[in-house]
C-alpha cells in the first residue's frame, strides 16, 4: 500500500519569456499601476472638497479609459489573474464614482453648503444640525 514518492525535480514550470513578452508584461504592469493611482486618486480627491469635483471627474474618466484598455489587454494577452481581478474591481469603483460625481454635480450648491457647515461645526450637535439642514435643502421626492 505504500506508494513510491515522486521525484521533487518534476514540477511544472513556465517556459522563460522572450523579450517581447517581457516588454508586454512590463507595459501591462505599468498601465495597471497608473490605473490604480487614478482610481484611488479620484476617490481621495472626492473626499477633499466639492470644489475639486472637476479633478475627480477627470481622474475617474482616466481610470475608466485605462481600465477598459487593461481589461482588453489582460483578456487578449492572457495576463495574470491578479491584474484582471484588480482591473474589474477598479472599474466597479470607477462606476460608483461616476454615480457620486453625477449626484454631487446635480446638488452642487447643497453639498458645498453642507461641507462648509461641517467644517465650522465643532460639536456632534452642530454636525447633526448640518445633516438636518442638508436633508431639508434636498428635494423631498425625486422623480
Amino acid at each position: 500500500m505504500n506508494s513510491t514518492p515522486q521525484p521533487a525535480g518534476q514540477q511544472r514550470t513556465k517556459p522563460p519569456l522572450n523579450e517581447a513578452a517581457k516588454a508586454s508584461l512590463a507595459k501591462t504592469h505599468t498601465l495597471f499601476r497608473i490605473f490604480v493611482v487614478s482610481v484611488l486618486g479620484a476617490f481621495f480627491v472626492y473626499q477633499l472638497d466639492v470644489g475639486y469635483l472637476w479633478l475627480t471627474a477627470l481622474l475617474t474618466v482616466a481610470g475608466l479609459a485605462l481600465g477598459v484598455m487593461l481589461l482588453i489587454r489582460a483578456s487578449r494577452l492572457r495576463e495574470s489573474r491578479l491584474v484582471l481581478i484588480g482591473t474589474i474591481s477598479g472599474l466597479v469603483v470607477s462606476a460608483i464614482m461616476v454615480l457620486l460625481i453625477l449626484v454631487t454635480a446635480l446638488f452642487f450648491d447643497e453639498v458645498r453648503e453642507y461641507q462648509a457647515c461641517v467644517g465650522r461645526a465643532l460639536t456632534d450637535q452642530a454636525q447633526s444640525a448640518c445633516r438636518v439642514q442638508l436633508q431639508e435643502s434636498l428635494p423631498a421626492k425625486l422623480p
